[in-house]
């Protein structure tokens, strides 16, 4: 029996960083290619660029071929399990509210809030998509913010991009807090030094995403007419996260945001109108691509006359539902119970032999397996308990389980041969070597920070596992520079691991992952490339201004935002 000799990945394997990194990029860059240029089904594009990974980490990082398809394999399993397990378990309960006929009493409910549909859209995807990203995270948001929005008229591409947009400023606290925590576990900072730092800089950001959105739902009218209800939207979100995320409810940040939002913008609308709201329900059903939208979504007249207090009340029984079981599997007797049906095993090939770039064990020597305590598992609890106060059937409750595994085969492909992609780089030193390139630049480097993790992000498809890759390295820069500079060294490691795990939020848009969620959710298996050409720009101007802002904040000039 031949045993593998230890691998320790080599950070800069061609002796120049430039060059190493330029060739870690190459898998990146093909994803951009087949996807973005080529126009590639997602699955190809996922399968090419993770071959070319698998190229890359064989011939330029030397990694052993044995260990780098078993890194891809395991990988894969965790795109499938928790990730596609997520999304499929969201998509579940959302259809079993369909097919009951109670999403349309909880479309009127919308209604009975306002009838602008522009309005309901930041209601949707910005504030109720917030509470979902930190409930669940892992693309639930999206896939169920993108399908509400088709429900009020919508067309469907108009619909995926708003929601991708909106699924941005909530991802550093999604899946309660996880990525700020990782950043800070992985960084050796306190969490309370790093979450403040992220949610201050997103906070700046939901001054422009709400004003992003109404301009592609209705264009330069919507920014016009709907502007003040942006702004107070945007304003009431960032101070909520600005004053939680410095406190021990931390983790609870984007429930209390999304929240409180709504019940004041509930409100504002008591004293201030849009105007144009009936026309602009004509104009969001106008398909924004005809490649893949054939036809207009009509837009309609809600009757909401025969909504009672108890339709409503059923309406919003699912989301009550997540809140509440989510709530309780977060008490901690609780939720160890649910973890204790996990379990760790050794992975072939790589335990005992698999090592990170500081010569210690890598965490993917061990695979943990776990059953009960990700939110997938939660989320199928809820979508049974629906099915069975709307009072359906086992066999009508699982019948929707098997359609949507069936219609998710190829994003389900799609996910796991990104997450394998994003494994086999990260695992054989490409992803560590282009982090090091970038934080190459010095002193100028906070202006870079958020970068790290946008391309983190947008490799993984997470903002928590760009946090595990990066955090470290953020930090050890900030030790590097920090010395002389106006922050100094524990000043610089804050903001630069609170940046980095903040830049991944607008990486989340165009990240393969993301985009799949919201083709599936949409019904446009496919799509995703043209989704990536719309979204694109967004995330391009979203993560310059966050450069610019966390640069700056280096300095005297916004150095007073931070903590």
């Amino acid at each position: 029996m031949v045993l593998l000799e230890a691998f320790r990945p080599d950070t800069n394997p061609l002796g120049r960083q430039w060059l190493s990194a330029l060739v870690a990029f190459l898998p990146v860059l093909a994803m951009l290619i087949t996807l973005g240029a080529l126009k590639w089904k997602a699955h190809w594009a996922g399968i090419f660029s993770w071959a070319v990974a698998l190229v890359v980490a064989i011939t330029a990082f030397k990694m052993p071929f044995g260990m780098a398809f078993s890194s891809s394999v395991q990988g894969f399993l965790y795109g499938i399990l928790p990730i596609v397990a997520i999304l499929v378990a969201a998509i579940w309960m959302y259809q079993l509210t369909v097919v009951s006929g109670r999403f349309d009493d909880l479309r009127k409910t919308f209604f009975l809030i306002s009838d602008d549909p522009r309005v309901l859209g930041i209601l949707i995807a910005f504030c109720f998509g917030g509470l979902l990203e930190a409930l669940a995270g892992f693309g639930a948001p999206v896939a169920i913010a993108a399908a509400m929005l088709i429900g009020i008229g919508f067309g469907k591409l108009r619909g995926a991009v708003t929601a991708l947009v909106a699924n941005t400023v909530p991802v550093a606290f999604g899946a309660v807090g996880l990525p700020v925590l990782q950043a800070a576990k992985t960084s050796g900072l306190d969490v309370l030094d790093v979450a403040p730092v992220s949610a201050r800089i997103c906070a700046l950001l939901c001054l422009v995403v709400p004003f992003l959105m109404l301009a592609i739902m209705d264009g330069k009218k919507g920014v016009v007419q709907v502007w003040p209800f942006g702004l107070f939207c945007g304003i009431v979100f960032g101070a909520t996260k600005w004053v939680v995320a410095s406190t021990a409810l931390y983790n609870l940040t984007e429930i209390f945001a999304a929240i409180i939002t709504v019940a004041l913008a509930m409100l504002f609308l008591k004293f201030w109108k849009p105007q144009g709201g009936h026309e602009a329900a004509t104009r969001i059903g106008i398909p924004m691509d005809s490649s893949i939208e054939t036809e207009a979504v009509e837009a309609e007249h809600v009757d909401t006359s025969d909504l009672t207090g108890k339709k409503i009340m059923m309406a919003l029984v699912p989301y009550i539902l997540v809140i509440v079981v989510f709530a309780v599997a977060a008490v901690p007797a609780v939720k160890g119970v649910l973890a204790k049906a996990d379990f760790a095993m050794k992975w072939p090939l790589l335990s005992g032999n698999l090592l990170n770039a500081a010569g210690e064990a890598a965490g993917h020597q061990t695979y943990t397996w776990q059953l009960t305590s990700q939110p997938w598992f939660l989320l199928a609890i809820v979508a049974i308990l629906v099915g069975l106060i709307y009072r359906m059937s086992f066999g009508a409750i699982f019948k929707e389980l098997w359609a949507n595994i069936v219609k998710m085969k190829f994003s389900a492909l799609t996910i796991g041969m990104v997450v394998a992609l994003a494994y086999v780089m990260g695992d054989s030193g490409q992803t560590l070597a282009l982090g090091l390139f970038i934080a190459g630049a010095g002193a100028v480097y906070p202006f870079l920070a958020p970068s790290l993790g946008w391309i983190g992000t947008y490799v993984t498809g997470s903002d928590t596992s760009a946090n595990i890759l990066f955090s470290n390295l953020q930090s050890t820069v900030g030790q590097q520079i920090g010395q002389g500079s106006y922050l100094g060294v524990d000043g610089m490691r804050h903001l630069l691991v609170g940046t980095g795990a903040a830049g991944g939020v607008v990486g989340k848009m165009i990240s393969p992952q993301s985009l799949t969620v919201a083709a599936t959710a949409i019904g446009l298996m496919g799509g995703e490339s043209i989704i990536l050409r719309k979204v694109f720009k967004y995330s391009i101007l979203l993560i310059v201004l966050m450069c610019i802002l966390a640069g700056l904040m280096s300095t005297p000039v916004l150095a007073w935002i931070l903590p």
